[in-house]
Order: structure tokens, then sequence, then C-alpha cells
């Protein structure tokens, strides 16, 4: 763990370095002002020597200007390196993020990956800085304080070096209860930003079912989770101050007392009780301060554990040695391809899928909700590896390819249609970045599009709101579709994503794609019949198997859940659902 998040300082060694070094150097000076106080009193005030006074006067102003400069270093430089330590972090997780595959992101949820992104980025950025300054300057102080006030006097002393003992020891019990509930309460944080992320991105449906108070109630349980655990927390925290306050007003009313004595017995001066009180302070404010860090720290652990989850995790789908970087045609084979999301399932999601497609052709793919047919499609564009048998794209196995190489290739358009916020111009590029206007506007013709966007007043150039919240579902799907098109793939996958416009504007984008894109092999994932009648062949899935893979009208004639769900849909019956629902 501490490898990994090491290495993510990076550029800001020199900052890490030179922090400690500022602090220490600001002790040192802490450490000396004392002593030169003590000789300004014994050897100055007490035999009237005003010279020496205003030497040694002088020695102090020096060492505390130096003392100042090194605070205001260590805290620029613990400052930079820092903020730049949590930079690097954020950097270098969202960058591993992006190279996950679905398997991957599966592990983690949104609201958990938001979370180590902030919360526990920041937290890791307090504790670095705390170890950078805190770390270094504490046990500093701490040190130099104790040798010089055994120097001073070592009976006096050993009052500190008891203090330090018992309060070393309580703060180690109320730190270690306190400890126990900051672990706790981090995780804590993953279920209310899931709360407020799923209430943001369905307010539409709260709101149709005036469910405000079911999301309010819900928001106050996972916030008030938090803070019974911060309660619990802070609560053990509280005996801090009052056993510091108690330890130190108790070391302060000692040596005075038994310094009075020594100094009347002559085996102490003033200007040396005066040096031991002042490091009575540096001593148990060190240890006020080692005992912040250490909450800090403690604080920061699970943070630590949750980035290095992410920055550790690995894809599991990887570019072979020497990959091709060519996809013949768009010829799609499986055989006898077995796919599970996790390994260790005893029954797979696909079971011995064979079948083979040839260039250009149309298929459609029809099945029961849960029959697997996105999990089918997802295997081509190698969003998941199979768990057994092969996939051949182009005559070539698909783990044989440049992965982005073979995703140009295979657009998909998926059954959860997403926009982005920005111009319908720039949405239809992420299809194609150099494409023209004009190559996407062709794209909108084709995916019947240009039909609502030249409707609006700044057409090609209105601005689409994040999630594509201003535009209907059907525009939505078509503007998806388009921007697929622009990418001039291989094959073209469309996962049920004409389920939101008209059959006629359905029929439109299907006639174009035979007429415009003939040489490009089309699967389209649909529930309508009308969707796929005319489809070359037909896929019809059923728990995970292949039930007949025919032309339309073949299948109609020997497969009796095309038949069935065809009679249900033309005569104005239902659907997939309610024949599973009469099963």
């Amino acid at each position: 763990m501490l490898k990994t998040l090491g290495a993510q300082v990076k550029e800001f060694k020199k900052a890490s370095v030179l922090t400690p070094v500022f602090m220490i150097l600001e002790v040192i000076m802490e450490t000396v002002i004392p002593l030169l106080m003590a000789s300004i009193i014994d050897d100055g005030v007490e035999k009237g020597d005003i010279s020496h006074i205003y030497a040694v006067g002088g020695w102090m102003v020096a060492a505390a200007a130096v003392g100042l400069f090194a605070g205001v270093m260590g805290g620029k430089f613990g400052a930079r390196a820092s903020t730049g330590f949590a930079r690097n972090l954020r950097e270098a997780m969202f960058e591993n993020i992006q190279t996950f595959s679905f398997a991957n992101i599966d592990k983690f949820s949104t609201a958990g990956l938001v979370t180590r992104l902030t919360t526990d980025v920041t937290n890791m950025q307090n504790a670095y800085q705390m170890i950078l300054r805190m770390c270094m300057r504490a046990p500093a102080s701490l040190i130099c304080a104790m040798v010089m006030a055994f120097t001073i006097n070592v009976k006096l002393a050993s009052i500190y070096l008891a203090a330090v003992i018992l309060l070393g020891t309580c703060l180690f019990f109320i730190m270690n209860n306190a400890t126990k509930y900051f672990q706790q309460a981090f995780p804590k944080y993953d279920d209310m930003n899931a709360s407020v992320q799923e209430n943001v991105s369905a307010i539409r449906v709260v709101k149709a079912y005036v469910r405000e108070e079911h999301e309010i109630s819900k928001f106050h349980r996972a916030s008030g989770n938090i803070y019974k655990i911060f309660v619990k927390a802070e609560r053990n925290l509280t005996y801090n101050a009052p056993l510091m306050q108690f330890t130190v007003y108790g070391c302060i009313l000692l040596i005075c007392w038994l310094g009075a004595k020594m100094i009347v017995g002559t085996t102490l001066t003033t200007g040396e009780l005066m040096s031991l009180l002042a490091y009575c302070m540096n001593i148990l404010m060190s240890l006020m301060m080692l005992s912040m860090v250490f909450v800090m720290i403690t604080m920061s652990i699970a943070s630590a554990r949750r980035i290095t989850e992410v920055l550790n995790e690995k894809s599991d789908l990887k570019n072979p040695e020497a990959p091709l970087y060519e996809v013949k045609d768009g010829s799609i084979e499986f055989r006898h391809v077995d796919f599970a999301y996790n390994k260790e399932s005893e029954k797979p999601v696909l079971q011995d899928i064979t079948l083979s497609i040839r260039p250009g052709e149309t298929i459609g793919i029809i099945g029961g909700t849960g029959s697997a047919k996105t999990s089918l499609v997802n295997l081509i564009s190698r969003l998941y590896d199979v768990t057994s048998g092969q996939l051949l794209v182009g005559g070539k196995d698909v783990k044989e390819y440049d992965m982005e190489t073979l995703r140009n290739e295979v657009s998909v358009v998926l059954q959860k249609n997403v926009l982005f916020s920005g111009t319908i111009l720039e949405n239809l590029r992420w299809g194609n970045k150099e494409a023209t206007k004009e190559e996407c506007m062709e794209a909108c013709r084709m995916a019947c599009a240009d039909e609502f966007i030249e409707k609006m007043p700044e057409g090609y150039e209105t601005h689409i709101t994040q999630g594509g919240s201003n535009v209907s579902g059907g525009q939505k799907q078509r503007l998806c579709i388009a921007r697929a098109l622009l990418k001039k793939p291989k094959i073209l996958i469309l996962d049920d994503s004409t389920s939101a416009v008209d059959t006629a504007t359905d029929s439109k984008i299907r006639r174009a794609f035979k007429e415009e894109i003939p040489d490009t092999t089309k699967l389209i994932i649909a529930q309508r019949i009308s969707s796929v009648e005319n489809a070359d062949r037909v896929i019809v899935m059923e728990d995970g198997r292949i039930d007949g893979f025919d032309t339309p009208q073949n299948l109609l004639e020997t497969n009796a859940i095309y038949r069935e769900v065809y009679e249900s849909q033309t005569k104005g019956g239902g659907d997939f659902d309610e024949k599973a629902g009469e099963e």
C-alpha cells in the first residue's frame, strides 16, 4: 500500500523533502530561544549588564526570524506537496478507471468510486501534510526539549518524563477507542453518496410518484449513520483536552514549586526556571500534536486502503504482445462459447453458443427478458472475455486484436442511451472526432435524426444538457445511432436501441441501413417482431442458449417461441414478458 501511494508523489518529492527540513529548523530555533532567554535573565538582568541583554536579544530576534521563515517555508512546501500528491492520486485513479473492463467496474459501485476520488483523497491530502509537517515537528520538538530540560536540571526534567509517560498511555487508550469508529465512518459515505446520486438521476420518477419524503428520509438515515459514528469517535476525543490541560498545569505547578525551592537553595537560577517552563509547554504540546496526527493518520488508513484498491485493480482485458491492427471484414463466429460474469458461478449466462454470421448480413436477435441477448453482443466488441470457447471477428480471435482497433470496427448503440453535455455536433463527433458537419448530417439522415434537428432553432448547434434530458427518448436513441454510424464500422450492434421510436421511423432506419451500409454486418436486438422480420436471419435466445437461428420465414414454421411471439404481436397481443409470465 505504501509503495503504491508513494509512487504518486512523483514531481513533488523535492517539496516533500524540504518540508520536514524546514520543520526541524523551526524546532531548533524554538529550542534555542529559551536558552537565550535564560542567559538574558541570569547574565544580563541580574548582573545589570545592558550590553549582554542587547547582544543576546539580537540573537533571539535572529532566531525568531529564522524560525518564522522556516515555518512559512515549511507550510508553503507542505501545502504544495500535499495538494500535488492529492492531484496525482485523483489523476492516477481516474486514468486507471478508464482502463477497466466491465468486469472490473462491476466490482465497485459508482458512489464508491466518487467517494474515493473526493472524500478519501481529501483525507489522504490532509494526512500527508500532517505527516510531512507535524510528524517531523512534534517528535523533534519533544526530543530537543527533553534533552535541553535534562541538560538544565535532571530532577525537574524527570517531572516531564513522568508526565510524558502518563499522558502518552492515556492518549493511546483514547485514540485506540476513537480509531475503530473512524474506520467505520468512511465506508458509510458510499451509502450517502449513493442515495444522493440515485435521487438526482431519477428526480423525474421521484416527483412523478411523489416520493420526495421517502427520499428525504432515506438520505437522513444515511447521513444520520455517519453522524452517530462521528459522535462516538469525537466523544472519546473529548477526554483529550482536559487530560492535556491537567497534565500541563500540573507540571507547571510542580516545576514552579520545586523550582522556587531550588532557587532559594541556589541550585537553580531564575533564567533556568523560565527555560524549563518554556520547555514544559514544548514537550506537552508536542504530545498533543502527536495525538492529533495519530487521529488523522488513523482516519486516513481506511481511505488509503480504498484508494489502493482502485490503483491496484488491473483490467482483466489486455492486448496481446503482437496485436492485429486491421479487421478484415464483419464476419462473426462463435465456437462453443460459454460465458459467466462471475467465473465461480455454477451456471454460465451463455451456454454452448455456436453460430456463424457472414459479412454484411442483418441479424435480428430476440428473446425474453434475461435470455442473455445483451451478454451475447457484449462479447463481440470484447467488453467481456468468453469464459470458454472461441469468438472470431473477421476470421481472427477477438483476443488477437488491438482492443481500440476492434472497438472502432464494432460500433455499439447500447440499451441505455447516454448523451453528454455539449452541442449536438459535439455529441455526434464522439463517434468520429474528425467528422465534418456534412458527414454528421448524413449520419443523422440515415438515423432519421435530421427530422427533429432541423426543426430546432439552433439546429446542430443546439445544446444538449447532461444526460440528454432536454430531448425525448426517441430523439436520444436516433442521435446515438447517428453517432455510432459516424465510426463507419464493419459491425453495427443495436441493443434494443429503437424501442422508443415509432414503427414507421424504425422501418425508415432499417431501410436506410440496407441501402446505405450494405457491407456492414448489422445485429439488431429487439422486442418487436417488426424490427427483425426483414432481417436476413434471426437468433432466438432462451435462457442463455440459442433456441433457433434461421430466416424469419423458416422460424415462423419451425420455432415455437418465434411463432408464438409473432402471433401475439401481430394480433395485438403481448410480448416476451407476457409469455414468460404465462410460464
